[in-house]
């Protein structure tokens, strides 16, 4: 089968707008390249072995985020659907960049396998090591390492949302700990929660293509046992509580969570929100303050942030 490769040059505030755009055109999954994902790393240069110097041959300043949809009788207007919809971003506040909608053709075996040279080992918080199941690595002693093949569904793990995810979830995962992953993507959250010890984990998301790749990796991880998969909203799937929930998503998906949230939480339980653009952190903090949670941390990495919040415990006199 024939493809085509959607490109957009954007910013990096507007990522998850223009990667939604290309979800609801047909595309499985999204490859972004965003040179701001990397800025952190000029912090410690130990972390640069991680990562595959060929994502800066790219001499665009922005993100760019791709997709690929097949040759079909509907493409030409699918391809000028998303031209004008992401025309249509700055009308609702979003800094575009230059919006640049261009495509390629490629075969499948391109495609299907061109996006892992982007794809290393990578460690993240204190001992967690992601590993994509066709890299060899050495495991040192105390890691954690953990086997992902993502196949078209969202998540790496080398985003900075995901790694102060990661981090947060060895702050508070314990043996005892059930964990709840909103938007599990290829369940990297979910995986680690349950190799960090997590009595049950919880993933849940609406994304059938998302849904199996976490079985799959949870099967390779060999944590199937401990790792349940629901396909769906996190209020029509799931009718226990959690003591943990963790949710690598966007602001505005974070702020309709919250509504709900303290109902799917125990008594002190911990809400860890990621995938927050900067200049969103005060609104988000409003938000959970609102509906009664209690802010304990805001993380910044790079252009995000990840805001760690609790249910109150009840006060005794």
């Amino acid at each position: 089968m024939e493809w085509v490769e959607v490109s957009i040059k954007t910013t990096t505030e507007a990522v998850e707008a223009v990667s939604n755009i290309l979800y609801d055109a047909g595309v499985a999954g999204v490859v972004i390249e965003d040179p701001n994902d990397f800025n952190f790393l000029d912090k410690d240069e130990n972390l640069w072995d991680y990562v595959d110097e060929s994502i800066f041959q790219n001499h665009y300043e922005g993100a760019i985020v791709k997709g690929y949809l097949p040759e079909t009788p509907e493409l030409i207007d699918k391809i000028e659907e998303v031209r004008q919809l992401v025309a249509l971003l700055p009308e609702y506040g979003l800094d575009i960049g230059i919006g640049e909608v261009t495509t390629l053709e490629v075969h499948e075996e391109d495609w299907s396998h061109s996006w892992k040279k982007y794809y290393k080992t990578t460690r993240l918080g204190k001992n967690i090591v992601i590993k994509p199941t066709w890299e060899n690595y050495e495991k040192q002693q105390g890691e954690l390492v953990i086997e992902m093949d993502p196949g078209m569904a969202f998540g790496t793990g080398t985003h900075e949302t995901t790694m102060m995810c990661v981090m947060e979830l060895e702050n508070h995962v314990k043996n005892h700990t059930t964990v709840f992953d909103i938007g599990c993507g290829s369940g990297i959250l979910a995986i680690t929660a349950a190799k960090l010890g997590a009595q049950k984990v919880v993933a849940v998301d609406i994304d059938e293509v998302a849904v199996d790749a976490t079985a799959n990796n949870a099967k390779l991880n060999e944590v199937e046992d401990i790792v349940s998969i629901r396909r769906g909203n996190l209020m029509e799937v799931v009718s226990e509580k959690a003591d943990v929930v963790v949710a690598n998503i966007i602001a505005e998906i974070i702020m309709i969570l919250s509504k709900d949230i303290k109902s799917f939480l125990v008594e002190e339980g911990i809400f860890i929100a990621s995938g927050i653009i900067l200049d969103r952190i005060d609104v988000v903090k409003e938000n959970l303050t609102s509906v009664g949670l209690e802010i304990l941390k805001v993380e910044t990495m790079g252009e995000w942030a990840a805001i760690v919040s609790k249910v109150p415990g009840e006060k005794h006199e």
